[in-house]
């Protein structure tokens, strides 16, 4: 199963990699080590599964040996690194908040220089995403440019539309991501085929209503089709947010797969990605939810 998000999709826990498939060598009962209801199960073995050399020896009377351990992937290097790619990003949205004032004197160039650090970010978030194997300098590099993005845009929003919405946007996205991280644990999302067949059908009308709203909007000026003000701002507003829990799910599934399957420990760099990438979306879509309902 391919993730919603482009950096799992691409190079990360899909079943399409090399180490995404499950240990297919038989088990007593004469069912292969992992297929056994999952329907992403693959017809070839994982080149993490097992020692290489413990087959030859088998194959000469020696004694099995256990499969290597080293290297691989753990819940806690997840964490950590997501844990320091969020620190990279909201140091730098701190700063950005607190250097880039955004006064009447300065809000231009400060917005300015906000636009400009997220065109950055996204050129390196696709570059990262178009890379065979996680840099942690290039993922540092696009958080803190997020950052700075992220920090000027909660300004603005913060000191000129609705005063505590950047904290509210941040407590509204822990939230989310806790709730969804329970319920995922918990079995009441399942995450299948189904479920990702119509997050991504889902996402890809969301994207192009927004995109052709945009469209408008600069052609056009105003609002563009109203998509983003509004009654029908507070409805994508919601949808948005729900798309962006629903991606932390897919995540989670990705990321628990990479685990279970002895994915690399480098890989956990790509997975701290994603989750960043998710968890902006997130944000961002509160911020915007927010001031859609504190605007005049």
């Amino acid at each position: 199963m391919r993730s919603s998000n482009p950096v799992f999709s691409r190079r990360g826990f899909s079943r399409d990699n090399g180490y995404a498939g499950f240990n297919t060598a038989p088990q007593a009962g004469g069912a292969a080590v992992g297929t056994q209801g999952n329907p992403y199960a693959q017809p070839t073995g994982n080149p993490y599964a097992q020692n290489p050399y413990a087959q030859q020896g088998q194959q000469y009377g020696a004694p099995p040996q256990a499969p290597a351990t080293t290297g691989r992937m753990t819940i806690d290097d997840v964490v950590l690194r997501t844990g320091t790619t969020l620190g990279v990003l909201i140091v730098t949205a701190a700063l950005a908040w607190a250097l880039l004032p955004v006064d009447d004197a300065n809000i231009g160039r400060s917005y300015g220089i906000g636009i400009g650090a997220a065109l950055i970010g996204m050129v390196l978030a696709l570059v990262q995403s178009f890379k065979r194997k996680a840099s942690p300098a290039l993922i540092l590099t696009y958080a803190a440019f997020e950052g700075v993005f992220l920090g000027v845009v909660s300004n603005v929003v913060d000191s000129r539309i609705a005063d505590g919405a950047a904290m509210q946007a941040v407590i509204g996205t822990m939230a989310v991501f806790a709730g969804v991280l329970v319920a995922y644990k918990a079995g009441w999302i399942r995450v299948n085929r189904r479920f990702y067949g119509f997050v991504m059908a889902a996402a890809l009308g969301f994207v192009l209503l927004m995109a052709v709203n945009l469209l408008f909007a600069v052609f056009g000026g105003g609002d563009g089709l109203g998509f983003r003000s509004g009654a029908m701002g507070v409805f994508f507003g919601i949808v948005g947010i729900l798309l962006g829990a629903c991606f932390l799910a897919l995540d989670f599934k990705q990321v628990e797969d990479g685990i279970a399957y002895g994915a690399p420990r480098e890989e956990a760099w790509l997975a701290a990605f994603g989750l960043t990438l998710t968890l902006v979306w997130i944000y961002m879509e509160f911020l915007r939810l927010i001031s859609i309902l504190n605007s005049d």
